[in-house]
């Protein structure tokens, strides 16, 4: 597809964004077929082409185009200023395995249907403005939450790369070789990104949840990101028996034991709830070994993931002590072992005040209906916002949820959310007619 480059105008440029969407699906179909949905693999074919092209379109803007050690993507307009901290905007452009077309992808394309309408009417801002492309934001690909930016901050470490992509079994040092990166500055902690060289960063994404489309809303103002605590690889060790010969007292049950786990913090769940806990509990996984399982055996072995979400560290501390406490209880009656595994989790992040009163005024101003609304899933905001630096979020109305072929983000919606935050970049940014 030959993407245009738009006319004159101070709005963004939503055809230009139309145009990129078709362009995302139209790949990922060359690659994988239309009938299974988005697979922007990280570090892998996906992911690669979705940034060649936005890369691509912003050369022809005309914007400054870099990348750091890890391939995180750079799109800039320059500003007057070039000495000033400059305003960030953008998110991520992999995808999990079936995914939806427009998680993550929507922000960088919104960033750039920003700057090209700016472009194209002959505005310059005072600081630069750069559209980012975050890699690898997705941890169903490596077991490991904002490897992107992470690493350009210089905060993901040597010990990562040694991590394996859980379909390949191929280490992230590896994928990241073959697609043009440099894992020796990120062993070496090299920071692409220093807090104190940006002025802010604002990320617009769509809801991953129902709020906005059940309440009928356009947007939503995101209030905070919550942290995660997370056990991917955890399994009960108990002994295979017969099922008929073996009697209850006789049992060493890894499945009973661990459906008495799962029961006992749903209970704890309600229970910190009703105490005015916000959070969330997921069994996303629970397996038994189809070499040894069987109808006629009791179970000796079953392997599990749990994740917990919550804006509140006390919450999700609490959440791990009735884990913990659940365990021994179940590994006394059962007679079983829980080897939990690696424990894993990014910290809850806070939005900037400022940014979120500013985001509900271009909102009113557009009479675009809105709320503020907390997230509960992960996004690379939370990582700038605990650099310190001055943080908001954007969520766009969404249909289906997210994670899955389904996602139906009305372009309508998509555009009014762009208008919103152009507003607040612009006046950030100190927009005015190029000299």
């Amino acid at each position: 597809m030959d993407i245009k480059i738009p006319a004159a105008t101070a709005e963004p440029d939503v055809p230009l964004a139309q145009q990129l969407f078709a362009q995302l699906r139209s790949d990922n179909e060359a690659l994988h077929g239309a009938a299974h949905g988005i697979t922007r693999d990280t570090y892998g074919a996906g992911e690669q082409r979705a940034h060649e092209l936005m890369a691509s379109t912003a050369r022809r803007l005309g914007l400054e185009v870099s990348t750091d050690a890890a391939l995180n993507l750079y799109l800039t307009l320059p500003g007057r200023d070039r000495a000033a901290p400059a305003l960030m905007t953008g998110s991520h452009l992999d995808s999990v395995p079936r995914g939806g077309n427009y998680d993550g992808a929507a922000g960088v394309v919104a960033g750039l249907s920003i700057l090209a309408g700016w472009i194209a009417a002959g505005m310059q801002p005072q600081c630069d403005v750069t559209v980012m492309g975050v890699r690898a934001e997705e941890s169903a690909w490596f077991p490991l939450s904002y490897i992107g930016s992470k690493s350009a901050f210089g905060l993901l470490g040597a010990d990562a790369l040694e991590i394996l992509r859980l379909d390949t079994r191929r280490s992230l040092r590896q994928h990241l070789a073959e697609c043009g990166g440099h894992p020796a500055g990120i062993a070496d902690g090299q920071a692409h990104l220093k807090a104190e060289r940006i002025a802010g960063f604002l990320e617009l994404h769509i809801e991953q949840g129902p709020v906005l489309v059940e309440a009928g809303e356009q947007v939503g103002i995101v209030t905070g990101i919550c942290g995660s605590l997370r056990y991917r690889h955890a399994q009960v060790l108990g002994n295979y028996a017969h099922s008929g010969a073996t009697p209850r007292s006789h049992r060493h049950d890894a499945v009973a034991a661990l459906a008495e786990v799962i029961a006992r913090l749903q209970q704890d769940w309600a229970q910190m709830e009703a105490q005015g806990h916000e959070l969330t509990l997921t069994f996303g996984q629970v397996y038994t070994d189809a070499q040894q399982a069987d109808i006629s055996k009791v179970s000796g072995q079953v392997s599990f993931g749990v994740d917990v979400r919550s804006r509140s560290v006390d919450s999700l501390q609490r959440m791990e002590r009735h884990l913990l406490d659940a365990v021994a209880a179940a590994e006394q009656k059962h007679g079983v072992r829980f080897a939990l595994g690696e424990r894993t989790g990014s910290q809850p992040a806070h939005m900037d005040a400022a940014l979120q009163d500013e985001l509900q005024a271009a909102a009113e101003r557009l009479r675009l209906a809105h709320r503020r609304l907390p997230s509960g899933a992960g996004h690379d905001a939370a990582l700038f916002a605990n650099q310190g630096i001055p943080t908001a979020m954007l969520f766009i109305r969404n249909g289906n949820g997210s994670h899955n072929p389904d996602e139906a983000m009305a372009l309508d919606d998509f555009a009014a959310g762009t208008r919103a935050l152009a507003q607040v970049m612009a006046a950030r940014a100190g927009l005015a007619p190029k000299d």
